[in-house]
């Protein structure tokens, strides 16, 4: 057993930086794909978004000017936690419509709500729904594009409080985030860690906020089971999840400016600082044959979990 784990940290120290790397300029896409995207590690790349116009005009005050008459989905939770395990249930935000200019006035302060409010809908929610803010940044990244050979999947953006947390998860993209104002802090844990991080099945919910201004859970009774991590990594219950500890969380925080390549599969737990805004690419990831090793990974892990 001792013999085991030794070799163990010996390939992780191989394959595993001590903390996130820092790359000073845009990458040479083939050096980039050979570097990080095939290694699938992630690096903070300093100055590759600083050219965009976002950076100086992406105000609060810019953001209310230019698009605030626009009603856009805002993500309301009862305590900032979207999409997350809450006791025996998987609870989704409540989805609401509302103008940019009602969501920066609670940021700012200038009106009481109950709620933390978020606005994080993905599937390209700046094309879609702020096309406007468009011209300040650039459609794709085009280094990322021609070292895959393909066009981002969705370009996001992320406007929000800094009680909005993002729970533990991982995505089947090839992500590029990009913070223009404040700053995003995050854990990182590898794909190859997923033996010490637990997963369980959860009933699917919804936030619902009432008249009284309370927030209700309503059981999606229809839906099936979500499989989803219960464990907060920043207070991890080692009681309840002991092989956590051999997990190797990485942190690492996200100024303006910028850019984080966050590889496909690799997990991730994000706070931001308040009214942070940010945009993020998402592109595809190739099914390939490190996606296999994870799958046969995850098949393992179920196999030995404990019961």
């Amino acid at each position: 057993k001792d013999s085991t784990s030794r070799n163990t940290t010996a390939a992780l120290n191989l394959y595993l930086n001590q903390s996130v790397p820092y790359l000073e300029e845009s990458p040479d896409p083939l050096q980039f794909y050979r570097d990080w995207i095939g290694p699938n590690k992630p690096c903070i790349i300093r100055n590759a978004c600083s050219h965009w116009p976002a950076l100086s005009r992406w105000t609060l005050d810019y953001l209310r000017e230019k698009v605030g008459s626009k009603v856009i989905s805002v993500a309301v939770t009862p305590n900032g936690y979207a999409d997350a395990v809450s006791g025996d249930r998987f609870v989704m935000p409540e989805e609401r419509r509302m103008s940019l200019s009602a969501v920066l006035d609670i940021i700012q302060g200038k009106e009481e709500a109950r709620g933390v409010f978020y606005v994080q809908k993905q599937c390209s929610n700046l094309l879609d729904e702020l096309p406007e803010l468009t011209d300040d940044v650039e459609s794709h990244v085009s280094w990322m594009s021609a070292a895959l050979g393909k066009l981002p999947d969705a370009v996001n953006f992320w406007l929000g409080e800094s009680r909005a947390v993002t729970s533990m998860h991982k995505d089947h993209y090839e992500n590029l985030f990009c913070v223009i104002s404040g700053e995003k802090n995050f854990i990182l844990l590898p794909p190859t860690d997923r033996p010490f991080i637990p997963y369980g099945e959860y009933q699917p919910a919804v936030y619902r906020q009432q008249e009284d201004g309370e927030f209700e859970v309503v059981d999606q009774s229809d839906s099936e089971k979500v499989p989803w991590i219960p464990l907060d990594p920043l207070d991890p219950d080692l009681d309840l999840y002991p092989q956590y500890r051999r997990a190797r969380p990485l942190r690492c925080s996200l100024k303006a400016g910028e850019m984080l390549y966050l590889p496909s599969l690799w997990f991730h737990h994000v706070q931001q600082s308040h009214g942070c805004i940010a945009v993020n690419f998402w592109y595809d990831m190739e099914y390939d044959i490190k996606y296999n090793y994870y799958q046969l990974l995850e098949a393992l892990s179920e196999v030995t979990a404990p019961t």
